[in-house]
């Protein structure tokens, strides 16, 4: 059923970039391209009414437009992944792309096969993203300082909405490195209610992404991870 398939959605400024990603993936037996478009703020209507499982935003070419598109997309709805995509990737736009909470930063010169295995990945709920930082330990050491900064600044501001117990239940596995559909089955719940409790979490934590809200959790003695 086409339902059950991962809904793929094409951000772009290319045309042909989207005419071409869409070509590469209309073969395939368990995604569908649900709609392409250039990189606008209209794309939040979708995000809102008919989420994808999966965005690919190419930035060549806005690249700010796309790196804030991309932060709202995930406050408007975090449980979609998005797959950034760019012709020359660096230490300062990977620590950008991480800021905007993308799961993968890849380049466009990627194979297909790359790029669909990549999608596969993020729809399961990985991150790989998080590889890159092993092999650039510059813009590892700069994710590090911002969480420093960010649990300083948390430690000045106003008590945050409590959390229910199985929310800090749910929060603590994340911060054990569990993906949502692990954590059903620990808890033997519905993935769709997990992602349900996560996107809770992240209103009443008023944060953009899991990580930012075990941080801040951590910080605030809401949950330990011994």
């Amino acid at each position: 059923m086409e339902s059950e398939k991962i809904q793929v959605y094409i951000l772009s400024q290319q045309s042909l970039f989207r005419f071409g990603v869409q070509h590469t993936l209309s073969d395939l037996q368990d995604m569908v391209v649900s709609g392409t478009a250039e990189i606008s703020d209209s794309v939040l209507n979708v995000a809102d009414n008919q989420p994808p499982d999966v965005i690919l935003l190419d930035i060549d070419g806005a690249s700010d437009a796309g790196l804030t598109l991309a932060k709202k997309i995930k406050q408007h709805a975090p449980s979609i992944a998005i797959v950034v995509l760019a012709s020359n990737p660096s230490d300062e736009q990977l620590f950008e792309v991480l800021k905007g909470q993308a799961a993968s930063y890849l380049n466009k010169e990627s194979t297909g096969d790359q790029l669909v295995e990549t999608i596969r990945r993020v729809a399961r709920g990985e991150h790989p993203i998080n590889e890159s930082l092993t092999a650039r330990p510059k813009v590892a050491e700069q994710v590090l300082l911002q969480f420093q900064e960010l649990s300083r600044r948390t430690e000045a501001e106003a008590v945050i909405s409590p959390l229910t117990p199985r929310e800090m239940q749910i929060l603590k596995y994340i911060g054990l490195g569990y993906l949502n559909k692990q954590i059903a089955a620990e808890l033997s719940i519905s993935e769709q209610t997990i992602k349900n409790h996560v996107t809770s979490i992240l209103r009443k934590l008023n944060a953009n992404a899991r990580t930012e809200a075990v941080v801040l959790a951590l910080k605030q003695g809401l949950i330990n991870l011994n």
